[in-house]
């Protein structure tokens, strides 16, 4: 394929991405991450250069994916510098693949349209084996000619594909994803966390939780690890709050208050309070089982 790649966020999500974009016959030209010494390692992987700027992506790719991790690191890339994606962006295409606010979304597109490029945000809701197999759940949001641009490309990094609408569209529905997830992971740790200090077999009683109401996608990818009490991050309890956060920045502004949503960004800040930001999601039920020391320190 004659389409060049450039990758921006080299952590767990975009190396995966880039993994699978060059097992299918994208040629991986540059990568960048903000710690250099991981971006040099994941560029020798994929056989690409190692980018010592941003500018320098955009320079040796047609098509740039970033996956970064919040809204001021999604700013700071596209910022109106000397080192920015947006320098010598004309003809390019943008594919940003991280949870940020909508308005980010929003504000990037009108900031590649002034440069001459195009942009797409590609919101994932999905995790590290789907990126790297290629079964990745994918929301868009952006013009029409974009997504259909990007869509050769995004076919190979996923499953199911849904295009949502203008910018902001998709991270608006992706914020809704999470706030769900994240509502039913916290729901779960205390299901679980109050069937054990009632004496109940937790086999028996996520069992029972599978046939019932009370089950979920959650219970599958998450109950035995809450039980067991192995957290191998998959998706973060820091960002878990960040994208909890952002559903609750939406609520504020439409006038609404979410009680649940409210409660469970407060778990997930006491596991960062707690130290335990860099667990995965499941993690928070080492706030809710009485056994468990994080609780102490828990609200």
């Amino acid at each position: 394929m004659e389409e060049k790649i450039g990758i921006v966020g080299a952590g767990r999500m975009g190396v995966n991405i880039g993994r699978r974009l060059k097992d299918v016959g994208y040629p991986i030209a540059a990568v960048f991450d903000a710690r250099p010494d991981v971006g040099a390692q994941v560029a020798a992987e994929l056989g690409a250069f190692a980018a010592p700027s941003l500018a320098a992506v955009t320079g040796a790719a047609d098509t740039i994916v970033t996956v970064v991790s919040d809204d001021s690191s999604m700013r700071e890339i596209f910022a109106p510098s000397d080192d920015s994606l947006l320098s010598g962006a004309r003809g390019r295409l943008f594919v940003n693949c991280a949870t940020v606010s909508p308005g980010v979304h929003v504000d990037v597109e009108a900031a590649a349209s002034a440069a001459g490029a195009q942009s797409l945000e590609a919101c994932m809701a999905s995790s590290i084996p789907q990126a790297r197999d290629g079964t990745l759940y994918l929301m868009c949001g952006g013009t029409r000619e974009a997504f259909e641009r990007a869509r050769p490309m995004l076919e190979k990094m996923s499953s199911s594909l849904k295009y949502i609408g203008p910018a902001g569209s998709a991270a608006k529905v992706k914020a809704l994803v999470n706030m769900v997830m994240n509502i039913n992971t916290a729901g779960l740790a205390e299901g679980l966390g109050l069937a054990d200090a009632l004496g109940l077999d937790l086999d028996m009683v996520r069992e029972v939780f599978s046939q019932t109401g009370a089950n979920s996608r959650v219970l599958e990818t998450d109950g035995a690890d809450m039980q067991n009490r192995e957290h191998e991050v998959y998706f973060s309890a820091a960002h878990a709050a960040k994208d909890s956060g952002i559903a609750l920045s939406l609520a504020q502004a439409a006038g609404l208050r979410l009680p649940l949503a409210e409660a469970t960004e407060q778990q997930y800040r006491a596991m960062m309070d707690a130290g335990l930001g860099e667990l995965d999601k499941s993690g928070v039920a080492e706030l809710t089982f009485r056994s468990r020391h994080a609780r102490k320190g828990a609200n």
